[in-house]
């Protein structure tokens, strides 16, 4: 008699899940709104360049900014307040909200594979999607804007650091939004609370309590990336408290891995019941 088959692992069932998800996520409607959110900030870049067209190099020099100064601000308004915890909010909150909403999350989880496996797997292509899009649309601006008054390769440093920023950004977002999505109903509009909410109050008031949003670290690494210039200094100004490199990445860390582990937990433990 033949020895029944056994089952995958962890990593190769979230491997599999992974494949099997990125193409899903790729071609989904979610993707549309995405490419729309980050086309923002290209659509701006592009208008941008076409004004300073039209009013040639003496336009540059009446407003008294650079490229890279603009472009230090187009990162923290354009995808660090906004782009990327937008997205994190609606990718993550349906890597299994998703699942149960359109009723396949039984066949999801009566696989031989962990539960656990099936919600990093999914997470792993939110990563990927989510990457493939915003990164791409990053350098994009990159190249229309710091050429005004600035130089490509000088500025180079700066853009590989804002695009690990944003890539840290969207892995915390996405975990701390996924275990929303596993623990929570309606786990969009709370998601949306939250950063529009929650968020928003707390980094206006001083104290602690900015201390449990992910903004906060996000956002402390912000005057890492951006260029010192006058424009940008006043927005630093605004930030009445940030936290030190180390600190943001250590609790970035933290907040990631927690989030993900918890996440985990809660899939492998909770029963799904699906309304008729």
């Amino acid at each position: 008699m033949a020895a029944p088959a056994k089952a995958p692992g962890f990593a190769y069932a979230a491997l599999r899940v992974f494949d099997i998800s990125i193409g899903e996520m790729l071609w989904s409607r979610r993707t549309i709104f995405m490419l729309l959110v980050v086309g923002l900030p290209v659509f701006g870049a592009l208008c941008f360049r076409a004004v300073l067209a039209i009013g040639g190099p003496t336009m540059v020099e009446r407003m008294h900014v650079t490229g890279p100064a603009i472009f230090g601000l187009m990162i923290w308004a354009a995808f660090v307040r906004f782009s990327v915890p937008v997205l994190g909010v609606f990718y993550g909150t349906a890597l299994i909200a998703d699942e149960v909403e359109d009723k396949t999350i039984t066949y999801l989880f009566t696989r031989p594979i962990p539960r656990g496996a099936v919600l990093v797997g999914k997470y792993l292509a939110y990563l990927a999607c989510t990457l493939c899009v915003v990164l791409p649309s990053i350098v994009l601006v990159w190249l229309l804007v710091v050429p005004v008054g600035g130089s490509l390769g000088a500025n180079f440093p700066d853009l590989v650091t804002d695009l690990a920023l944003i890539a840290v950004g969207l892995a915390v977002y996405g975990a701390v939004f996924a275990l929303i999505g596993c623990t929570l109903k309606r786990p969009l509009l709370f998601g949306l609370v939250f950063i529009f909410g929650w968020e928003t109050i707390v980094l206006a008031i001083p104290g602690y309590l900015k201390r449990f949003s992910v903004a906060y670290y996000v956002q402390g690494l912000v005057p890492h990336a951006m260029p010192s210039d006058s424009a940008v200094s006043l927005l630093q100004g605004v930030m009445r408290e940030i936290p030190s490199l180390p600190e943001c990445f250590f609790w970035m860390t933290v907040i990631e891995v927690a989030c993900l582990w918890l996440a985990v937990r809660a899939v492998s433990r909770k029963e799904y019941v699906l309304e008729q």
